[in-house]
């Protein structure tokens, strides 16, 4: 006859077989083994490890090492990956970053905190800081010549196509002004050397030019970006209508799949023949 832990062990495996709990809640990689008994979703070993930031929320285990009580794994069955996502996920923006397991892990902690924490794809009014077409606020951003991190001040604004900054916070006239056609933003901490470090590229002058930022809050870096992509979102839909959100999403940001520097060979040296006419 199986015993107690037996039995709860194939219960488990038969929950991971319903519909949506083979992939993480989070993330969607494969073969979760971890969850959350709170919550009523299945993780991954790195979501369960970003849960835990919110343990007033989330509370997980480990489906192989852990004991599981029946009752947590009857909240398990009632609840679900595709019945939390339906609550959780209700309205998230189109343009809103959906991050993977390959993204920089401060999108997958802010995307745990925005759904079960702050509950902002349950409600519009929540998101506002990335969705109301227009953002203010400050930014260390790295100096050109110096490399030193000065605070300054940044307007997003979908109304004028651009996001610009300020030298001074009481400036008049900004710095840099960058339309939202040619921007693109996207995290590289471990290249700018800084914690939420964000990477803007844009077009002057027919150049590519960067300019490096961070912010101590995780959430405030999150916002902005997703704001620039809201920003872009909306450029596109004008510039390109009829356009479908398939079409759309791959330009708002883009990821660097490799940089770095070559070495480049120059002109090639031809000799130059002067042929002397009789």
């Amino acid at each position: 006859m199986a015993s107690d832990q037996e039995r709860i062990r194939e219960r488990i495996k038969a929950l991971l077989k319903k519909p949506g709990n083979g992939n993480c809640a989070d993330c969607g990689v494969p073969e979760p083994e971890w969850a959350s008994y709170t919550l009523g979703v299945f993780v991954c070993h790195s979501c369960s490890g970003l849960h835990r930031n919110i343990a007033q929320i989330s509370k997980v285990k480990s489906l192989l090492l852990d004991p599981w009580s029946s009752s947590e794994l009857e909240f398990l069955d009632s609840v679900g990956n595709i019945a939390a996502k339906a609550k959780y996920e209700q309205i998230v923006p189109a343009f809103y970053y959906r991050p993977t397991s390959k993204d920089y892990v401060l999108l997958l902690d802010q995307w745990i905190r925005a759904k079960y924490e702050r509950k902002e794809f349950m409600s519009v009014e929540r998101q506002e800081p990335y969705s109301a077409g227009y953002r203010e606020g400050c930014l260390w951003k790295r100096g050109r010549d110096n490399g030193q991190y000065m605070s300054r001040k940044f307007i997003l604004t979908e109304r004028e196509g651009v996001l610009k900054y300020f030298n001074k916070h009481d400036a008049r006239e900004p710095k840099a002004i960058m339309k939202i056609n040619t921007v693109n933003a996207t995290f590289q901490a471990a290249k700018i050397g800084v914690p939420n470090g964000l990477q803007i590229t844009y077009l002057k002058d027919n150049s590519t030019r960067n300019i490096f930022v961070y912010h101590e809050d995780g959430k405030e870096m999150v916002d902005w970006f997703n704001a620039i992509r809201a920003a872009r979102y909306h450029y596109l839909q004008v510039a390109f209508p009829g356009a479908t959100n398939s079409e759309l999403l791959p330009k708002l940001t883009r990821n660097y799949i490799k940089e770095g520097y070559m070495e480049k060979t120059g002109p090639k040296w031809r000799p130059i023949l002067n042929a002397n006419r009789d």
